[in-house]
C-alpha cells in the first residue's frame, strides 16, 4: 500500500477520534461557568447540584482528550519527520505557548473545580472554574494558531535547502495572527459551544421523557439552549467570515467547496450535488446563481476564481471536499433551526410534552460532532495537495525511514485501542447519566414539595 496514503490515514483517525472530546469539553467549562454563576447569584442549591453533575462530565470528557492528544505528536516525528523538521520553529513555539499558558492554567485549577467544594470559599471555586473554562479556550488558540499558519503561512523565512530546509520565524506575532487565526478560531470556538450546550440539552431531554430528575433537566436545558441558540447563529456568522477569508488566501480551497470549475464566468452556490471531475461539472444538483459572488464580492455578476486556473497537480479531491463542505453547512442549519424551535417551545411551555421532539433533542447530541468532523474535513483536504499552503507538499513530508507495513501495523493497533477506549467512555458516560445527581431529592422545585405535602 502507499505509504504517503497511510499515513495520512492514521493521522487522521487519531486526530479525528481526538476531536471528539476537546470541544464538549470546552463547550461544558463554558456552561459550568454559566451554572456556577447563576448559583453564586441565587444561592439556591439546586444549581450547585446541577454544577457538581456536569463537573463529572467534564472531567471525563478532559481525561479522554489528554489521552487521545499525546498519540498525535509521537505520529509528528515518527511518519512525518521532514514536515517536522520543516516547521519545527513554528509548532515548537505555538504548542510550547499551549503547554504553558492553556494547558498548564487548565489543569492546574481542575483539581479545585473537581474536589474543592467543601474546601474553598464559593468565590475561590467558581474563579477555578472560570480559569478551567479560559484555559480549554486558550488551548484552542495555540493548537488553531499552529494549524493556521498551515493554511496561511506569514511571519517566517526558509532557511537551508532542500531535505535540511526549515521555516524560522522572524516575527512571533504576525505567525501568531496570521491571515486565517481569527475566522478559523472563531468558527472553532462556535463549534465547540454547540458540542457543550447539545451534550446537555440531549441528556436533559432524556430526563424530561424518563420523567427523572425533571428540575435538573429543565435548568439545564434552558441553560444549553440558550448557549446553542447563540452558538449556531454565531456559527453562521463565523463561517461566513472564514469563507470570505479562504476566497483571497485559499482560492483553490474555495471552488472545491462549491465545484467551481470556470473563472470567467460568476460562481454559483450549490445545495446539493455530486461532482463529476473529469467532466468538470456538477450533476442532479441544485444551485443558486450568482449567490457565491454576492458573498465574496457583493456583487452577483463579478467571477470568482475557477478550478481551472490552476495547475492539475495543485487541485485537491473536489467531489470530497465538495460533499464534506456542503454536509456541513446542511448540519449548520439543521443545528440553528433545532435550536430556535426548542427555545420556542421551552419559552410556551410545551417543550416537557413534545415527546417526539424531546427524541429529536436526545439524538442531536451527534450533529455538532458530525459538523466539526466534516468541517475539519474540508478545511485539511482542501488544502491539500500542500501540508504548508504553497511551501511544501504533503507528498514531501514524510519520514523516510518509516515503510508502509510498520504504518499499517501501528493504524490497526490504534483502531483496537481507540475502540476500546471508546467503548469505556461511554460505558463511564452511561453511568454517571443513568445516576444522575447526587442528591435528587434536593433538587425538588416549591410546587413539587408543596403537591407531595398535600398529597
Amino acid at each position: 500500500m502507499d505509504t504517503a496514503l497511510l499515513a495520512r490515514l492514521q493521522f487522521a483517525f487519531t486526530l479525528a477520534f481526538h476531536y471528539i472530546f476537546p470541544p464538549m469539553s470546552i463547550g461544558l467549562a463554558l456552561i459550568l461557568v454559566i451554572m456556577e454563576a447563576t448559583y453564586l447569584k441565587t444561592k439556591n442549591r439546586m444549581y450547585e447540584e446541577v454544577t457538581q453533575f456536569w463537573v463529572k462530565i467534564f472531567s471525563l470528557t478532559f481525561a479522554m482528550g489528554v489521552a487521545t492528544g499525546i498519540v498525535m505528536e509521537f505520529e509528528f516525528g515518527t511518519n512525518w519527520a521532514t514536515y517536522s523538521r520543516y516547521v519545527g520553529d513554528v509548532f515548537g513555539s505555538a504548542l510550547a505557548s499551549e503547554g504553558i499558558f492553556a494547558f498548564f492554567l487548565e489543569s492546574g485549577f481542575l483539581a479545585i473545580l473537581v474536589f474543592g467544594w467543601d474546601r474553598v470559599s464559593p468565590k475561590v471555586h467558581f474563579f477555578s472554574t472560570l480559569m478551567v473554562s479560559l484555559g480549554s479556550m486558550m488551548s484552542a488558540v495555540w493548537i488553531i494558531v499552529a494549524n493556521s499558519w498551515q493554511q496561511t503561512p506569514a511571519g517566517f523565512h526558509i532557511v537551508g535547502h532542500g531535505l535540511t530546509a526549515r521555516a524560522e520565524i522572524t516575527d512571533f506575532w504576525q505567525m501568531v495572527f496570521n491571515p486565517s487565526t481569527l475566522q478559523r478560531l472563531s468558527h472553532t470556538l462556535s463549534g465547540a459551544w454547540q458540542a457543550g450546550a447539545f451534550l446537555v440539552i440531549s441528556v436533559s431531554a432524556y430526563y424530561l421523557l424518563k420523567n427523572k430528575f425533571v428540575e435538573f433537566a429543565r435548568f439545564s436545558l434552558k441553560v444549553g439552549l440558550g448557549l446553542a441558540l447563540f452558538a449556531s447563529l454565531f456559527q453562521l456568522f463565523t463561517g461566513h467570515q472564514s469563507a470570505a477569508q479562504v476566497s483571497s488566501t485559499q482560492p483553490a480551497k474555495l471552488a472545491a467547496f462549491e465545484a467551481h470549475f470556470d473563472s470567467l464566468a460568476p460562481a454559483n452556490m450549490h445545495l446539493f450535488g455530486w461532482v463529476d471531475e473529469k467532466d468538470q461539472k456538477v450533476k442532479y444538483g441544485i444551485q443558486i446563481p450568482g449567490l457565491l459572488s454576492y458573498l465574496v464580492h457583493g456583487d452577483a455578476s463579478k467571477p470568482v476564481t475557477g478550478l481551472k486556473a490552476f495547475k492539475k497537480a495543485d487541485l485537491p479531491p473536489v467531489n470530497f471536499v465538495f460533499q464534506t463542505y456542503h454536509l456541513m453547512v446542511a448540519i449548520g442549519m439543521a443545528l440553528i433551526f433545532i435550536s430556535l424551535f426548542s427555545v420556542y417551545l421551552f419559552w410556551k411551555k410545551k417543550l416537557d410534552v413534545k415527546k417526539w421532539w424531546l427524541k429529536i433533542l436526545v439524538a442531536s447530541v451527534l450533529l455538532p460532532h458530525a459538523a466539526n468532523q466534516l468541517g475539519w474535513f474540508s478545511a485539511e483536504v482542501g488544502r491539500q495537495p500542500w501540508v504548508v499552503y504553497g511551501l511544501l507538499r504533503t507528498s514531501e513530508g514524510l519520514s523516510k525511514a518509516v515503510s508502509a507495513g510498520q504504518i499499517l501495523f501501528s493504524l490497526i493497533l490504534f483502531t483496537f485501542i481507540y475502540a476500546l477506549l471508546f467503548i469505556l467512555f461511554i460505558y463511564l458516560l452511561d453511568r454517571k447519566i443513568k445516576h444522575g445527581p447526587e442528591h435528587p431529592g434536593e433538587m425538588k422545585s416549591e410546587y413539587d414539595r408543596q403537591q407531595e405535602i398535600f398529597t
